[in-house]
């Protein structure tokens, strides 16, 4: 990428990850997008006002392909499908490697609650709420992406807008000092104070991808998950729990012999305790994790 197109890597990235909810595929999206650009007659370039702008318009038509036939291989996944955690910078700046999570902003448009709820969202949906409502981009720029008029861009954004409004939970302060009692709770297989921890209508949601064992439906409830918590604890011996930003906000990272096998991001109620648990599992999505939880090399 020798000219002057290389500097908007970053924020494509950025917004296929958002549009997409795994980092691969984000990567792939992009990694399209400057092959397509590169593919086109250098007088075709130099015609383009705005290179950025054409590259954003064709990786959002990418991706809107990608969120087009994800459903039917969704349905194929074992068990629930989750957005890739993404790991902390464990301080390095932004663009200190060619690394694609290091290049991600955290902010709240990638907690994994408001990722879950973004994938409630249709296709089109989606892409106008992520592209105008997250990034700013104005409904005149989304209806080239969507091939549809602004107005309709408009609709199908504000239509987003209200399942965020219903589908997000109320949020709450104190995210790491529950995540540090939930932390030593398990690790003394305490089920009582575990249930104290999560709300009674508490979900636990695991993604194993059918490459590790997990949950292939939903836990329900407090006394359930605290159970469920607690036998795990006592089939893992010599597993290292490790508190660690997941998304930008406080998580739990388990490790075995230095190698990261779970990573779980939490969201809280209005009342501080655990409403929602969410634990990847699968190998292919904890690639960017290494033993403490930092991203680890390609």
């Amino acid at each position: 990428m020798g000219d002057g197109v290389v500097g908007e890597w970053r924020q494509l990235i950025n917004v296929a990850y958002r549009l997409l909810g795994s980092l691969a595929e984000a990567e792939d999206a992009v990694q399209e997008a400057y092959a397509r650009w590169y593919a086109l007659p250098p007088s075709r370039r130099d015609e383009i006002a705005s290179p950025g702008a054409w590259l954003t318009t064709v990786t959002g038509r990418i991706c809107l392909d990608v969120l087009g036939s994800a459903r039917a291989r969704r349905e194929r996944y074992v068990g629930a499908w989750l957005p890739d955690p993404l790991p902390g910078r464990a301080g390095r700046p932004h663009g200190t490697s060619g690394d694609p999570a290091d290049q991600l902003v955290l902010d709240e448009s990638v907690t994994m609650a408001f990722l879950v709820v973004l994938e409630t969202m249709t296709p089109a949906e989606r892409v106008a709420f992520v592209l105008h409502d997250v990034f700013r981009y104005p409904f005149a720029e989304v209806a080239g992406v969507l091939d549809r008029t602004p107005a309709a861009c408009k609709q199908l954004a504000a239509s987003a807008r209200r399942r965020v409004r219903t589908g997000a939970p109320a949020p709450a302060g104190g995210q790491a000092e529950t995540v540090r009692r939930v932390k030593e709770a398990w690790e003394a297989k305490d089920i009582a104070a575990l249930v104290d921890l999560l709300d009674p209508a508490a979900v636990m949601t695991a993604d194993g991808g059918g490459l590790a064992g997990a949950a292939l439906h939903p836990v329900e409830g407090g006394p359930h998950i605290a159970r469920y918590m607690a036998g795990i604890a006592e089939k893992a011996p010599g597993l290292e729990l490790l508190e660690r930003p997941v998304n930008g906000t406080p998580g739990l990272v388990a490790r075995r012999a230095g190698t990261v096998l779970t990573v779980a991001a939490f969201d809280l109620a209005a009342d501080g305790r655990v409403a929602r648990i969410w634990v990847i599992r699968n190998p292919e999505k904890l690639r960017v994790w290494a033993g403490d939880g930092a991203p680890s090399p390609r």
